[in-house]
Parts: C-alpha cells; structure tokens; sequence
C-alpha cells in the first residue's frame, strides 16, 4: 500500500510536534523514520495510526484520501502500529491476546485463529506456544505477537517505534529478517528510530526529523555525517574512551552468591576500583539484573561477603547502601526512580538532605535552576518529570545524586536515548569516575559497552565469566559469549 502525508500539522500547546511534513512512501519500502528524541517522529506516527488526531493536513493511502479518527480506523484502513512498549495483556494466554481486536463477534472461532496462528508464525519463523501466557515472553517475542496479531487483523502498513530497544541481538536479526519478508510480501514498513546503525542497515530509504520538521531524506548508500547534521543540525562526536588509573578498591565481593525463583549467580569474586566503569552484559534474564540489584542492598544475597570502601555492608538495606555512598539508577525512570506528579524543584527537594521540618521553596527553586542547567535539562523548576523526554528524564535522576558518591550502579543507562543524549550522559558519568566513583552499568547494546567499559563481566543463565579487559574485546567475540559459546575459559558463577 502507498502511503502518502500532506502537510500534517500537530500541536501539543505551544509546541508544534509536527511542522508541515511532506512525505512519501510506495508499496513495498522499508521507510526509516529517523530523529533525536522529541524530533517528532513518534507524534507523527501516531497520527497515522490514529492514536493522535492532526491538526492539519492530508493523509493518502494509494492515493486516495482517507480519515483516520482512531487506531480502529487505521487497523480497518490497513495501518497498524507496533509501540515501543506492546500494547498486550500479560495476564492473558498468547491466543487470546492474538484474538484481540478481531471483528469476530463476542464468541470468535478459536480453532481457527488458532490455525491462522500457526500459520502466520510458521512463515516468519516464529517460535512461540500460543497457550502460553504473554508474561512469560520476552520483549522480542512479545514484538513478535504483536506482528502477527497486526497481520491477521489484515494490516498492510505496519509501523514499528523503536523496536530494537531493550531487546537481544539475536532477536534483532529475527526481527530484522521478519521486516524484509513483510516488504518482500509488498507490505509497507515505517521503522522508527533513534539508531543509525540499525537504519542504515535496513531500511530502503530514511527520513530525516528535527524539531519537528522534515530536513531531509536519502537513500543507500547512507552518508552516516550528513544524517548526524540532518539530526541534530551540527557535527556530533562519539566521545574518546577514558581509562581508570586508580587502584584504590571501591567495592569488593568475595565468593558473593544471590539467586531467585529462576536463576542462582554463585562465586563471583570481583573488586572493583575507584573511577572505574563495569559493563554487565548479557541476553535479558542472565542474571546481571538480580546480581545488579543485590550489590545495592536491594536483593538480599545468599552467601558471600560485599565490601564498600572498606566497610562490610552484607545483607543490609538499600538505604545503608545509599547512605554510604552507592546509588542505583533503574531503567524504569518513571515507575522506580522517579515520582509522578512531582515537579523537578519537588524531585531536588526530596533528593536533598532535609533540615528542619519546613521546606525553603525559594532556595529549592534556586536549587532547581542551577540543576537544570549544570545538567541540560530541558524543562522548568514547575515542569512535572512525565512531562519530560526519556533523555530529560536520566539527565534529572543524574541531577538527584548525592556526594560524596562512592558506588553508581545503573541499569541501562541511555536506552530509548539519541546520540547526543547518549554522548552527554556518559560525559556526566566521566566526570565523577574522575572524581573517584566507581560505575557498574547494564546495557544491552554492546557497542556501549565496548566504548564505556574498562571491565566487562558477561552473564549467561546464572554464570558470570572472569572479568575481561574491554580493550581486548571485540563485538563478535561479546556477542559468543552472551550465546553461551567460549566460556570454558572465562567462566565463574558455575552452575553446580
């Protein structure tokens, strides 16, 4: 199906999202909808999947004009959306999920969706039990019900915002090889995001957004430093690595155990330095998370001894942790590290040491301002943080930390993040390794974690290897022993 947009114009108050977007796209293409974060790309297709309503303009779809009021509209128009987040129930089983949204009547044919199923998956390669629950998949799969629901609903457009977040490598080539049948097929894929890297290596043609206007478009080959420009409407390093020199130890485990219902991380023995940067890498549920959050006093460990700067902090609470100088950053920025409602002032109050029984609003607005502004927030000391970007986000819950600050533990650090949001994070996280703190990150994407890390400890299924120099270690060679492959050598944590 061709897509066409006209002259789309939406606004959010005084801020116009969407700036007079001309755009085309035939049959068939794989249409890379590239941006820094709040360029407006998502708004835009939101209005074409009818989740937004536009203020102004025209969308076509071969060639003739149609009204999109509601994404029920644009599924029986042919255009379904695939969010960042999959709009499922987890609760459910995986067919009844499937069934969702199908025009079947209050008592749908399950046998035969069940079938259709079958089929859809066994044609893309798909590899997921129907009567399973949703809760049960990871973030990759559950994208992949989400195709084949849209699919069956008779979608023709199918629209992915930023896709290759939070999942594995593996589940990228999946999902990568699933986009290029559905083009093959004659279907119409927009793929939204943020990653050169994955646009250029897959889409048939890009579209530039910044500020909320189209400034430019190309086609293979990708000249990687006009799309950077495109972007951000200026040159944009990458940053130089910076190594840790100091050998004074921040935090020491010794022979440190912690398990759950699912997994056991044993006998892992590591020190770490002051200025140091750990990445921890593995395919999601290796056990870097629970090994994560059990070295901030979140998870209580179940053997093993945990030293920071010197003092035996075992089994005690996050709070004595927090107090003696570590804090954990979690990925979830709204629902774990932040307060919705709360204003940035608020947020800064409450991050502070508290005198007294009365709080100083005007030095808290005072406050506020310098944080906004040493840390690039792009928001008010009134601006409530769900109002903000994810980038604005992370840069606030930097802004919130206490010195002295001995321990940063952080659970991907810039994911959903553009480049220069990605650039300035890790430029904050530079400074205070240099001011003597030591960071431990997860990330998923192991170009971070080459380009940050000084050490890398790899997961996978519980086991830990021995801590690898980053500077010896190539993305080929990470990603085998994220797979599982060459851990005779390097691994520790053994599963008994």
């Amino acid at each position: 199906m061709d897509v066409e947009l006209r002259d789309i114009h939406k606004s959010f108050g005084a801020v116009h999202a969407n700036v007079g977007i001309n755009l085309s796209i035939p049959a068939g293409t794989i249409q890379g909808i590239l941006g820094e974060n709040g360029a407006g790309k998502s708004t835009l297709m939101k209005v074409l999947s009818g989740f937004i309503h536009l203020d102004r303009g025209q969308i076509l779809l071969d060639g003739k004009p149609v009204s999109i009021q509601s994404p029920a509209d644009a599924i029986r128009q042919g255009i379904g959306m695939l969010h960042q987040d999959p709009l499922d129930f987890p609760p459910m089983r995986i067919i009844d999920n499937f069934i969702l949204g199908h025009s079947g009547g209050l008592f749908p044919n399950r046998a035969a969706a069940l079938k259709d199923f079958n089929d859809l998956a066994a044609q893309f390669g798909f590899s997921i039990d129907p009567e399973a629950y949703v809760d049960s998949l990871t973030v990759g799969e559950r994208q992949q019900l989400e195709i084949l629901r849209l699919l069956w609903l008779g979608a023709r457009v199918l629209i992915f915002d930023e896709p290759t977040t939070g999942i594995s490598a593996s589940q990228k080539e999946m999902l990568f090889k699933a986009l290029k049948l559905l083009a093959e097929q004659g279907k119409t894929v927009l793929f939204v995001s943020h990653k050169l890297e994955d646009v250029e290596g897959l889409c048939h043609r890009v579209a530039v957004l910044r500020q909320g206007k189209l400034t430019g478009e190309a086609l293979p080959p990708y000249d990687t430093q006009k799309l950077v420009t495109q972007m951000f409407g200026k040159v944009v390093g990458t940053g130089s690595p910076d190594p840790c020199s100091s050998q004074q130890p921040a935090l020491t485990l010794n022979n440190f155990s912690v398990e759950d219902y699912r997994l056991k991380v044993r006998g892992v023995s590591l020190e770490v330095c002051c200025g140091e940067v750990i990445g921890l890498a593995g395919m999601e549920g290796s056990g870097q998370g629970l090994f994560l959050r059990s070295i901030a006093g979140l998870v209580r460990p179940t053997g093993g001894k945990i030293t920071l700067h010197g003092k035996d902090l075992t089994g005690r609470s996050y709070h004595t942790f927090k107090k003696n100088g570590a804090t954990f950053l979690p990925a979830a920025r709204l629902e774990e590290g932040l307060v919705s409602g709360l204003t940035l002032a608020e947020h800064f109050v409450l991050a502070e040491p508290q005198n007294g029984f009365f709080v100083d609003w005007d030095h808290s607005h005072q406050l506020a301002q310098e944080r906004i502004k040493d840390f690039n927030i792009r928001g008010l000391p009134s601006t409530r943080v769900e109002a903000l970007s994810g980038g604005n986000q992370q840069r606030t819950l930097l802004a919130m930390m206490r010195d002295p600050l001995i321990l940063l533990l952080l659970e991907h650090p810039t994911r959903g993040l553009d480049i220069e949001s990605t650039i300035y994070i890790w430029t904050k996280l530079k400074e205070r390794c240099r001011r003597g703190t030591a960071v431990i990150f997860i990330s998923s994407d192991l170009e971070e974690i080459l380009q940050y890390s000084d050490r890398v400890l790899v997961f996978f299924s519980g086991r830990v290897s021995e801590p690898l120099e980053a500077a010896g270690l190539t993305s080929e060679t990470l990603g085998q022993l994220i797979g599982g492959k060459g851990w005779p050598e390097t691994a520790t944590g053994k599963q008994p």
